[in-house]
């Protein structure tokens, strides 16, 4: 089993320490990594930055030009009241998406049976022409549209369980029936959207599959939920690749959301995501690194996902369960995505 595996340097210049998106978090998952003997493991594949082209197959010129104009001044911008670029952000922009780019190439080139790509800034909340949520670029996106226009892979799964809602992935192939987008994120949270309602449009109608989950869920949901609506989901679609925003938010010790996922729990969506590849997509598959903002869970988190695609059975997970309380009330949600989608 080879694994290709993109990250690069150059991707901690985009920092401000006091914010929760840092570059202290990819650094924790770089050290987790080579402590673990992964990174020794993994085919390293040297990143190289997203073209003009790529990058306006799913952002407006404005869109980009923004960042350019930050790239030419000498300080810290606020793009809105969450989101910061620095003048060598552009260039690390530009890098994360190419690196996306590059374990989309690698897995469909096979150069490598699966991918990850352990980037910053982060991506989902991207829309077309809006930076927010501490997000540059739409990385994942850019990354679908290459698959589709380079290689001809036409049906693409996107799969987002960052704990918040990825909107910018969703309004992107909202009208797309050749992406399926499906989300679990803990509703009402930032950024507010990803209701049941919110199915697709026009062509795309019922290619967005929102699950919003109240605050407390964790394994057990998680759990059915998968078994109930996204493995049904994915069958149904029979995509030609799968790609995961994976984001390590909804984990119990993680300070800005209120889910209860454990490391245990993380590992089990991981392990399925990459049985549903194996058996409906020859195994292609390239995880894509969002938010989590507890370090130590992040970095653990990743670890388990290398070993999961390295075909190894061991996780770590230093945390175990959470002590408080679990919401597990999950039927009601279920029954209503089932009616909604037909399932």
């Amino acid at each position: 089993m080879t694994t290709a595996y993109l990250t690069d340097d150059s991707f901690t210049q985009h920092n401000h320490p006091q914010h929760p998106e840092h570059a202290g978090r990819i650094e924790a998952v770089w050290q987790a990594l080579g402590a673990a003997g992964l990174s020794d493991q993994l085919r390293q594949i040297r990143p190289t930055p997203a073209s003009d082209e790529q990058i306006l197959a799913v952002h407006t010129r404005e869109h980009l030009e923004r960042l350019v104009a930050v790239s030419q001044g000498d300080r810290l911008v606020r793009l809105d009241p969450d989101t910061y670029a620095l003048p060598a952000s552009y260039d690390a922009a530009r890098l994360a998406a190419g690196a996306v780019i590059g374990a989309v190439d690698a897995v469909l080139s096979t150069q490598a049976d699966n991918a990850l790509a352990i980037v910053r800034p982060p991506g989902h909340h991207a829309t077309t022409d809006r930076q927010m949520g501490f997000c540059l670029l739409n990385n994942i996106a850019i990354a679908a549209r290459q698959a589709q226009s380079r290689h001809g892979f036409d049906k693409v799964l996107i799969l987002d369980y960052d704990v918040h809602h990825g909107n910018g992935t969703n309004d992107i192939f909202y009208a797309d029936p050749s992406v399926l987008f499906i989300s679990l994120h803990q509703y009402p949270h930032y950024p507010g959207s990803g209701a049941l309602n919110e199915v697709g449009e026009d062509e795309g109608r019922g290619a967005t599959i929102n699950i919003p989950l109240p605050a407390g869920h964790g394994d057990a949901s998680y759990r059915e939920l998968f078994t109930e609506i996204v493995v049904p989901a994915i069958e149904r679609f029979q995509p030609d690749l799968m790609l995961i925003s994976a984001g390590f938010d909804a984990h119990f010790a993680d300070p800005l959301a209120s889910m209860q996922l454990t490391l245990a729990g993380y590992d089990y969506l991981a392990r399925e995501c990459i049985k549903q590849a194996e058996r409906l997509c020859e195994g292609r598959i390239v995880f894509v690194m969002e938010g989590g903002y507890h370090l130590t869970a992040l970095a653990h988190g990743w670890s388990n996902i290398a070993r999961a695609l390295l075909d190894k059975d061991e996780i770590s997970d230093p945390y175990g369960s959470p002590q408080s309380g679990i919401n597990s009330d999950i039927q009601s949600l279920i029954g209503q995505l089932r009616q909604i989608h037909r399932f």
